[in-house]
């Protein structure tokens, strides 16, 4: 057989389906993501929540049909997502705008996932609107072991801003603790101190989880409504563009920054221009090349051609479940995104 430098196997035995096989060592092959849902609202009323456009008797006329749809197309993306290189799909992503635990039960039980055995993790916020953030994650592969909902807080404590919280999620992934942080920072309605507020929030929240567990890993995803050189991400949260300005374990490095402004890149397009929102960040000890702990392998946005606009005036952008008031039967505004973690295998 003819070498090279790594060398895919497909290992039945293996969790990970993959191992990398290189002068007798094997490794195994990790796939973690976020995908932001765009509005999986069930059909039903939350109280307390302004839900009401997506009720059958709303706006969008949010019936069982377009619920029905909706959850098909969702569950489409994410069983194939990560599959062009691992068969048996994701250890675990990270959703946003999600309603409710429902609708997460609705996914993870639906004919395209449920052969997949996922779970999920939920805890409802004070979103006005009713969106959360959420986990999704295959058992065999990731096993949460601590959850919390960290709130939004403003710098004056102002009780009346209600937003979607940090959703943090710590467990074992292939021997190593690892602890991801979901999502959804303020939208572009509101103004940029809003996010930075949100950053300087999530490096606060990444710091205490990194005293705490010195050799845990950090994963910071999420939809941050922001690109990576935003004062947001690049100042608030600390996320450096560049491998060579991580200089300890607790910096944070954002592989996206490169993508977006060298390769063009991105995960939503506005007015024919590419924004890369949706990020996965990750804390320093993720890299390098002594794999006897997770380390990053590589980075993808995924995509299929479904999942775009093939003709008319908006031909190339992503294909929503609404737009102009029509219903598209679409799948998100956003793409998802995928880091490949590798370690090697006992």
């Amino acid at each position: 057989m003819r070498k090279v430098t790594f060398l895919f196997v497909l290992s039945s035995l293996l969790l990970s389906c993959f191992t990398l096989q290189a002068q007798e060592k094997k490794y195994k092959l990790y796939s973690v993501g976020f995908y932001n849902l765009e509005n999986l609202f069930d059909t039903i009323h939350d109280k307390g929540k302004n839900d009401y456009e997506y009720l059958p008797d709303g706006a969008n006329k949010w019936g069982t049909l377009k619920y029905v749809n909706k959850l098909k197309n969702m569950a489409t993306v994410l069983n194939e997502m990560g599959t062009d290189v691992l068969p048996v799909g994701m250890a675990a992503v990270g959703v946003s705008e999600v309603e409710n635990s429902r609708v997460l039960a609705d996914l993870v039980n639906h004919e395209i996932l449920a052969p997949r055995g996922w779970d999920f993790v939920h805890i409802e916020g004070p979103d006005r609107r009713g969106v959360d953030c959420g986990l999704l994650y295959n058992p065999k592969l990731f096993k949460p072991q601590n959850v919390k909902l960290a709130p939004y807080l403003t710098e004056d404590n102002d009780t009346t801003y209600k937003t979607r919280g940090f959703l943090i999620v710590g467990g074992d992934m292939g021997g190593d603790m690892v602890h991801i942080i979901v999502n959804h920072w303020p939208s572009r309605y509101a103004k940029s101190p809003a996010r930075e507020r949100a950053g300087v929030l999530v490096r606060q929240l990444k710091d205490s989880i990194m005293v705490a567990h010195p050799e845990g890993k950090v994963l910071v995803m999420g939809d941050m409504n922001d690109d990576p050189d935003d004062k947001s991400m690049k100042t608030c949260l600390g996320a450096v563009r560049e491998r060579e300005e991580v200089k300890s374990a607790a910096d944070l490095y954002n592989p996206w920054w490169n993508i977006l402004r060298k390769k063009g890149l991105g995960t939503l397009k506005y007015k024919g221009k590419w924004n890369l929102f949706d990020q996965i960040v990750m804390s320093g000890n993720l890299l390098g090349a002594d794999r006897s702990t997770l380390k990053l392998y590589k980075t993808e946005i995924f995509s299929r051609a479904y999942m775009f606009q093939q003709e008319g005036r908006y031909k190339g952008n992503t294909k929503r479940t609404h737009a102009g008031g029509v219903w598209l039967n679409g799948y998100s505004d956003h793409l998802p995104v995928i880091v490949y973690l590798v370690k090697e295998a006992k």
